[in-house]
């Protein structure tokens, strides 16, 4: 059975890349019926935080990644840590190192002058006589001295480490005790049961480290998959600025979640020329095999177009439910259908959306100028308020095709166009050129309030 997890520290915000891993580490333990874990990876109590933690499991829950079984948090295991660097020490396979800092420090000011590489130099790895006083001891792991570290990565390919180029005696305990990232990981993965590890590639560094580790422990080692980086658009890491984020802003900004795991899928992997999956498909298709060796480029143009095609697609009452995290509630509103139907193909993100909906909902309190100015003269206002005098001899008006009879009576009596009037209507109602179709405008905001915002701008107005 495949087993896949997600394992973030709680130092900070879940970005898109934590986010991708996350997705795709799902993605392939559900296609082969297994199970994705969920590991908070905790033990830097200094740097760990309590929020960050939260927002990890809060962005899970809003994109649907849902994990199987308890979280874990290492911070709970430390005496399980503590068992296994004991079970290393009595086999001989690790061993107590009492190299101050200040020696160490040295020793590596030394090697940096000769233009070595810095590394510990192995002193107490066979260390028979008395420790010295005062020093409370690292615990190093005996790394192999000599040959290669050889494995398949299921992105990369064959890759090969030098041990003696990349490893030395590493540190597996600290002197207070507590165990470093390499071994909570290797002896979490394990117990775990994860048979395939599917991380950035910045973890590449860790993973002969971590190989040397299942050895030393019996452990079967997993199946490793490096995902290239998410670069910007100018092929550099990627910054906040250029999308680099809390996954959670990308709900402030108004992106659907689907769109945003749709969008992640494709950073690095494809499937023909598919461009819009459903989460089904993606657990049908997707293959950590077939992720593309080079790093990919955020592109915020496709992340809008493919948030733009859900918003089309979704139901009005998805919407809506959307539209209450920007303080608009319209659930219950006779023309909430109506009013999406009328946006949902103008809108880009929720946001623009709620936008959009208060622009015709709510009456405006000024009126774009360059739209009067461009649009509003003499002769519309008194166009303007002949309509005017029409819409209340017609008080039944209620369906845009109402509006749109009733409309075009008036043009053809008057010997008019419809552009020769529809400006100025539009600005009475909204304050801007811009909007859907006036008539379904005036559907959904009602005849009695069609006439008052007409009312308000030709109050005191004589010529534009």
């Amino acid at each position: 059975m495949t087993v896949t997890r997600f394992a973030p520290s709680p130092t900070g915000y879940l970005h898109i890349g934590g986010l991708r891993t996350a997705l795709y580490s799902y993605l392939w333990a559900k296609q082969n019926g297994g199970k994705f874990l969920l590991r908070i990876e905790d033990t830097d109590l200094k740097r760990n935080s309590l929020e960050a933690a939260q927002a990890i499991e809060e962005a899970f829950k809003w994109t649907g990644l849902s994990h199987d079984g308890e979280i874990i948090y290492q911070s709970q295991r430390f005496d399980l840590y503590k068992e296994y660097v004991q079970e290393l020490l009595k086999k001989g396979k690790a061993y107590y190192c009492y190299m101050s800092k200040e020696e160490l420090d040295a020793l590596r000011e030394e090697q940096t002058a000769k233009k070595e590489r810095p590394r510990y130099n192995g002193k107490y790895r066979d260390f028979e006589g008395i420790p010295p006083l005062g020093v409370e001891p690292v615990v190093r792991i005996k790394a192999p001295l000599s040959g290669e570290i050889i494995f398949e990565d299921g992105v990369k390919g064959r890759i090969s480490f030098k041990a003696e180029d990349i490893l030395d005696d590493f540190i597996i305990a600290r002197s207070d005790g507590t165990p470093t990232y390499n071994f909570t990981v290797v002896i979490d993965d394990a117990l775990m049961g994860i048979t395939d590890v599917i991380r950035g590639d910045d973890h590449l560094s860790n993973t002969p480290k971590q190989i040397v580790l299942y050895e030393a422990l019996g452990f079967k080692i997993p199946k490793f998959f490096h995902v290239p980086m998410i670069n910007n658009p100018q092929g550099k890491k990627l910054s906040k600025r250029d999308g680099a984020m809390d996954v959670m802003e990308y709900k402030n900004m108004g992106y659907l979640s689907e769109a945003l795991l749709n969008f992640l899928v494709r950073l690095g992997w494809s499937h023909g020329d598919q461009e819009i999956f459903s989460l089904k498909e993606m657990i049908e298709f997707f293959n950590p095999n077939d992720i593309n060796a080079s790093a990919s480029s955020y592109n915020q143009q496709k992340l809008e177009w493919l948030n733009a095609c859900y918003i089309k697609n979704s139901t009005s009452k998805r919407l809506w439910q959307e539209a209450l995290n920007f303080g608009l509630d319209i659930r219950e509103d006779k023309n909430a259908e109506v009013l999406a139907d009328m946006l949902r193909e103008r809108a880009k993100t929720i946001v623009q959306l709620v936008e959009m909906a208060n622009a015709i909902l709510k009456e405006p309190q000024n009126y774009e100028q360059k739209a009067v100015d461009k649009f509003v003269t003499k002769e519309s206002i008194l166009y303007l308020k002949e309509y005017l005098q029409l819409l209340h001899i017609n008080k039944d008006l209620e369906f845009a095709g109402d509006y749109e009879n009733i409309t075009n009576e008036f043009l053809e009596k008057s010997g008019l166009k419809l552009k020769d009037i529809a400006q100025s209507i539009r600005i009475a109602l909204v304050g801007s050129s811009v909007s859907p179709s006036i008539f379904e405008v005036m559907s959904v905001i009602g005849h009695n309030s069609v006439c008052t915002r007409i009312e308000k701008f030709l109050a005191g107005r004589q010529y534009g």
